[in-house]
This record gives C-alpha cells, sequence and structure tokens, in this order.
C-alpha cells in the first residue's frame, strides 16, 4: 500500500459556491494525491477531468468491492449495503433497468406539461402573497418533490418529512449519527408502509412497478426494492431542489449572462448545462472505487486495493478542458461537464433534474420580471452540515409584473 502522508480533506470549509483554489494547484502539480476524509481509510483523490472519467467509467475501478472495507467517507455512519450505488454491473444493471425506463428523455418529455404546471401554480402563489418570497421554500423545494412524488407514487403532503429525512441521508455534521439512524430509519418504515399498500392495493406508478418486480418476477429482492425506493425519493429531488436557487444565485451574481439569458430564453438548455458544470453541487467527493489491479493514473500508480475518490467539481474547472473555466459562459460548446457524474453510475435521473432545472430558470425569468436578491449576497443563508452545497434560504423579490 502507498504510504505517502494524506492531505485532511476537505481541506477547508466550503465558501458558498467557491471552489477551493488548491484544486487548480492540485490538478497542474499533483492531480493525483493522497488524502482522507473525516472517516475511514486514506484514499487517492483525482482532480483532473480525463482521470475522474476513468475513476468513474473504468472496470479496474469497483464499487462492489468497497464491502468489508472502511470506505473513506465525509460522515461516521457508512452507506448502507446493498443499494443500487454499492453494486457493479451486471448487479448494478440489472436494478437500473428496473427504474430506467421512467427516466428516458422520451418519458421525461411527457411530464414536462405537467412540471410547467406545478411551475406555474408556485409563481402564482408566490405573486399573490407578494414579496419578498424565500426561493427555497416558495419554489426550489415543492417544485422537485412533488413532481418525484407524483412519479412514485408518495403523497406529496409528507413533503416536510421528507427534507429532514433526506438531510439526515446527506448529513455530515448536522445530525448525530443516532439521529441519522433514527431519521433514516423513519424513513424506511415509512416507505415500507407505502408498499404494504402497493401490494393490497396494485398500481401503475414507479413504487407499484418496483412491487410489482419484485413480487410477480422476482427481479430484485425486498432489500434491493426498499433501498432503491428510498434512493428514488430522496435523489429524485434533492439535486433539483438545491441546484434551482444555486443556478438563480450564480445568474444574479453575472448580470451580463442573466441578461442574455433574459433576451433569448431560447438559450435556457445550454444555460442548465453550463450551470451545472459551474456550480459546484456536492462540497467533497462522491462514492470511492477500489482498484482491482495496479492502475497508472495522474503520473501515479494506483495499487490493487486502494481506493479513489473523484471531485467532480474540480473535474468541471479542468483548464485542459475548458477555456476560462473559471468564468460562466452561456454559450460555451466545450466538453460535456461531468456534474452529473459518469459510467454506470451516471445520475439516473439526470433527464428529469435537467427537464426540471429547464422548466424552473425558464418560469422563474418569465412571470417574475426583474428577480433579484431581497438584500445583499451576505443575507443568504447557506446550508452547514451537509454533502450538498446550497442556499437554506434565499429572500428574493421582483418587479411588479402589472
Amino acid at each position: 500500500m502507498t504510504t505517502v502522508e494524506p492531505r485532511a480533506f476537505p481541506f477547508g470549509d466550503a465558501d458558498r459556491l467557491e471552489v477551493d483554489p488548491l484544486f487548480a494547484r492540485l490538478r497542474r502539480e499533483e492531480p493525483l494525491c493522497r488524502i482522507r476524509l473525516p472517516y475511514g481509510e486514506p484514499a487517492w483523490l483525482a482532480t483532473r477531468y480525463e482521470d475522474v472519467r476513468v475513476v468513474l467509467g473504468d472496470p479496474r475501478f469497483s464499487r462492489a468491492a468497497a464491502a468489508g472495507r472502511d470506505e473513506p467517507r465525509a460522515r461516521a455512519h457508512r452507506p448502507r449495503p446493498g443499494g443500487i450505488l454499492s453494486f457493479d454491473p451486471p448487479e448494478h444493471t440489472r436494478l437500473r433497468r428496473l427504474v430506467a425506463k421512467a427516466f428516458t428523455v422520451r418519458r421525461v418529455e411527457q411530464l414536462r406539461p405537467r412540471a410547467q404546471e406545478i411551475a406555474d401554480g408556485l409563481a402564482d402563489a408566490m405573486l399573490a402573497k407578494g414579496a419578498p418570497a424565500d426561493l427555497v421554500e416558495d419554489f426550489g423545494l415543492p417544485l422537485p418533490i412533488t413532481v418525484i412524488c407524483e412519479l412514485l407514487g408518495v403523497p406529496v403532503d409528507d413533503r416536510t418529512e421528507f427534507r429532514t429525512w433526506s438531510d439526515a441521508f446527506l448529513s455530515t455534521t448536522r445530525y448525530t449519527p443516532e439521529q441519522v439512524a433514527d431519521h433514516v430509519g423513519r424513513l424506511r418504515e415509512y416507505m415500507a408502509g407505502l408498499i404494504a399498500r402497493r401490494r393490497r392495493v396494485p398500481s401503475d406508478d414507479l413504487l407499484g412497478a418496483l412491487v410489482a418486480a419484485r413480487d410477480e418476477q422476482e427481479r430484485l429482492s425486498e432489500e434491493e426494492m426498499l433501498s432503491l425506493a428510498e434512493a428514488l425519493l430522496v435523489a429524485g429531488h434533492e439535486t433539483t431542489a438545491s441546484q434551482i436557487p444555486n443556478f438563480v444565485y450564480v445568474l444574479l451574481t453575472y448580470p451580463e449572462q442573466l441578461a442574455a439569458l433574459r433576451a433569448d430564453p431560447g438559450l435556457i438548455p445550454v444555460a442548465v448545462e453550463e450551470l451545472m458544470r459551474f456550480v459546484p453541487l456536492g462540497g467533497g467527493v462522491l462514492n470511492a472505487r477500489y482498484a482491482l489491479e495496479d492502475v497508472e493514473l495522474g503520473g501515479v500508480t494506483v495499487r490493487a486495493g486502494e481506493p479513489v475518490v473523484a471531485h467532480l467539481a474540480s473535474a468541471n474547472r479542468d483548464e485542459s478542458v475548458y477555456t476560462r473555466p473559471g468564468d460562466l459562459d452561456l454559450h460555451r460548446q466545450e466538453a460535456s461537464h461531468v456534474g452529473f457524474g459518469h459510467g454506470p453510475h451516471h445520475c439516473l435521473g439526470a433527464p428529469l433534474a435537467r427537464m426540471e432545472l429547464q422548466v424552473a430558470l425558464g418560469t422563474l425569468l418569465r412571470r417574475l420580471p426583474g428577480l433579484r436578491l431581497a438584500g445583499s449576497p451576505a443575507d443568504v443563508a447557506w446550508k452547514t452540515g451537509l454533502s450538498t452545497r446550497g442556499p437554506e434560504h434565499m429572500a428574493v423579490t421582483w418587479d411588479d409584473p402589472s
């Protein structure tokens, strides 16, 4: 095993949506460096775009090999075994196929009118209530929660509990390990109850499809079904709920880019891709991959059995791939970003998130003219103690549309 003294990681506290400048130096001088996260064994950190894609996409790096290891991680609790993120192909492929049809581009486009209806309803409520409004509570959170709840077949009225349970899943320091176990256990009980209902009264929603795949086709185990349902509920809204206010915050700090978007709403799909590249959603790193054999990567040899973690935000700022990567450029035509990951574990819900983000930006710019912060950037309250970054609350105002 490698004996280089590892750096403590994260390198420092997250500052809003800034990317630590140390990553630029590492990409130049030490693209693969040794780190130690708060919990687990030391790991290699991949910071360059191409190296990150190799770690996430090359079968010589395995998620399943983490089983039984003290996996490097930012939180005390370990990932529950049996989840979709703990498998390699072909087991991972088997589980992914069970739900992939619900997230194809074609299926997601069929959901767009309903997402637009939800977004317009939220905008109506904001206008009726009047400014200022909390973009997180009044728009960013309820939009993706409502969409994923309707897709899964989960009562949207229970969304207050979903937020707490989701935060517990993503907690680094917000909750104690005991609190995390309690909240995650409550989510598991809740989903088990919904599954029991589907067994009594079958349905044609996604949760009903999982129950049928379990009971009628025996294509997954009870544990796999429960873990998959939990993951779909949490991951199905969390990225978008964080990125909607993140994107608006960034656009408000780039007035020329925002003006271009307002002048040409046709730029919104490209803008979403550039914002996914530019905004560091995760403050840390993805789940570790373990080398199954010695691999040359980033100028060093990763020995068989050593874990590597990939830093997506650093890869998305790689100067060898992007021109002026630290600038937001809504007309950028360079390489695709890795904001949704890469390889077998590329985000299953990426088409859904893209659609929701496009709908969200289009609705906010169309319905709330002159949208801006109600106060200064210093007044935005940012999340703490979670593995995702974004505003906890974000007060906004706008011009009277009448």
